[in-house]
């Protein structure tokens, strides 16, 4: 290599790393804006920056999988509904069309044209979980799409700089939470604004006129860095099957990963069909998660990017994760957390003592709707809490205790929730004895309880899973424990659909543990002793 190739090879790497620092600060944006604390609290959101052709380019760090992948592939279909002649400076678009989004109403994608002068260099979206969308809130109750809220197509937000101000008064007329869910309407496009703003700074600097040479840069080098991985895995097919909760009966998914010479390819044949309950998932979220979980084996240190996933393949008859529309997806997160779990459990057989065991998966999430007991003075309100179960034990470490993967979103701090609605959270602590044993041990679930404050009662939308089926052990480890909900009277809940908790009554909630991974009676006589010291284990 010349020195000039030298030169130019650290120039463009310095620019990477400006175009990636462009893209934490669109997101820190979002996050200190949002209403929503999903959002603000847990980081339930993406950003990113494409190119022309609407290639991701970068990604921010802060962000899940399910939206990063999703939005990776929306902006795509941003692209041709709105048309490149219809796109002007100040322009912002959205959407939360599950089958073009991320996969259900309650996240809502925004995506805005970056021009340079006349000349288009790219674009800038962004996505996040709302409070609410109208319909018949957050659960599984729909029979279709068409009862779980407002649908928004593909549609300009705002053009050259002036909001549509009819979609925001359509917003208001169809949503329980106007103020929360328009300020994040709002938060969504400054999001990208900021976005644009430090893109075009930074080309100026430079003296870009175009992000063509960059992103040859980025994409040549991601890609064959990514076929390198995937060359180096052993050739052949593998199938895995889980059988989890379901609704109201088990529900059976089925993957198969088979490698190529520069494809890996995952399969959802076998897996049951669609599913009568809003807990289907489309394609698009399916396919998010299944490439993270091949990302996490095969290239888990190269930057997530257009070049970097295009080699994951995913193939699907209709069925449960490639539901079609219209059918109910308001649950999609439950059965689309377990996808990857689904996917490891096949790479293991390829990749033996590799592969961390089974986890608690999908978030236990509860969507309260509080409100005064009758004849009582109070408030109403919608409360979003995000809390996460055990992780699975990894192959020479013990499990993380209550650690959300694979969402990745983060633990929402009680004092956050309490602000937002007359709730009590009086315990949140993690559950002994909940990760399976092995030689390493999985992760902790937690114990949480909560209670509506003085003079109030509420109903809450109970999306759990694990509570009939452990999460697995690997290679000789055990299960871990399951998941269970209940009133602190003892009175045993259903862990799908609307429960309600009287005034005066808790909500008391075990989450599941992670399996542990390889055979107990390896486990080091230290590492014992530590776990009961801590109160890890009493057994």
């Amino acid at each position: 290599m010349t020195t000039q190739d030298q030169t130019r090879e650290i120039h463009m790497q310095v620019m990477w790393n400006r175009l990636i620092s462009v893209v934490e600060e669109q997101a820190m944006t979002l996050l200190r804006t949002a209403f929503s604390t999903s959002v603000r609290e847990a980081g339930d959101l993406s950003a990113g920056v494409f190119d022309p052709q609407g290639r991701m380019l970068a990604q921010a760090v802060t962000g899940t999988p399910g939206h990063v992948n999703t939005m990776a592939e929306a902006v795509l279909h941003f692209i041709t509904e709105i048309g490149r002649d219809n796109m002007f400076p100040g322009d912002t678009y959205v959407t939360n069309d599950p089958w073009k989004g991320t996969g259900h109403l309650h996240d809502i994608t925004m995506v805005s044209p970056s021009f340079k002068g006349d000349v288009l260099v790219g674009f800038f979206a962004c996505t996040a979980h709302v409070v609410d969308v109208g319909g018949r809130g957050f659960g599984a109750d729909a029979k279709s799409v068409y009862e779980e809220g407002i649908q928004l197509p593909i549609m300009k937000f705002a053009e050259r700089g002036t909001v549509n101000v009819t979609l925001v008064a359509l917003l208001r007329a169809n949503v329980r939470e106007p103020d929360q869910v328009v300020g994040d309407f709002y938060s969504l496009a400054a999001c990208n604004d900021v976005g644009h703003k430090r893109l075009i700074a930074m080309m100026e600097e430079i003296g870009l006129s175009t992000l063509d040479d960059l992103a040859d840069f980025i994409f040549a080098r991601t890609r064959k860095a990514t076929l390198d991985r995937i060359a180096a895995l052993p050739r052949g097919s593998w199938t895995n099957r889980m059988v989890t909760d379901g609704y109201d009966q088990p529900v059976t998914l089925v993957a198969t990963v088979e490698t190529c010479d520069d494809t890996v390819n995952v399969d959802f044949g076998g897996t049951d069909g669609v599913s009568r309950w809003g807990i289907n998932v489309p394609i698009i979220y399916t396919k998010a998660y299944a490439c993270y979980a091949l990302k996490c084996v095969v290239a888990p240190d190269i930057p997530n990017n257009w070049a970097s996933l295009a080699p994951f393949t995913i193939s699907s008859p209709e069925n449960i994760l490639n539901a079609p529309r219209p059918a109910p997806v308001a649950l999609r997160h439950v059965f689309g957390h377990m996808v990857p779990d689904l996917v490891l459990g096949a790479l293991a057989q390829a990749l033996p003592g590799r592969i961390l065991a089974e986890g608690a998966a999908a978030l236990w999430n509860i969507h309260m709707s509080v409100r005064p007991v009758q004849g009582g003075m109070g408030r109403r309100a919608e409360i979003l809490m995000f809390n996460s179960g055990g992780m699975g034990a990894r192959p020479a470490q013990d499990g993380l205790a209550a650690t959300a993967f694979p969402s990745g979103v983060m633990t929402m701090p009680i004092e956050a929730t309490e602000q937002t609605g007359p709730v009590v959270i009086w315990r949140k602590e993690l559950r002994p004895d909940s990760g399976g044993d092995g030689e390493y041990r999985g992760g902790l679930g937690q114990i949480i309880e909560i209670e509506p404050a003085i003079g109030h009662e509420f109903d809450f939308s109970a999306m759990f899973d694990r509570t009939r089926i452990a999460p697995r052990g690997r290679d000789g480890g055990q299960d871990g424990a399951k998941g269970a909900a209940m009133l602190d009277d003892g009175t045993a809940l259903n862990p799908k659909g609307w429960q309600h908790v009287p005034a005066g009554r808790r909500l008391v909630l075990h989450l599941p543990g992670g399996g542990g991974f390889g055979d107990p009676a390896k486990r080091d006589g230290q590492a014992r002793a530590a776990d009961v010291a801590k109160g890890y284990v009493t057994k």
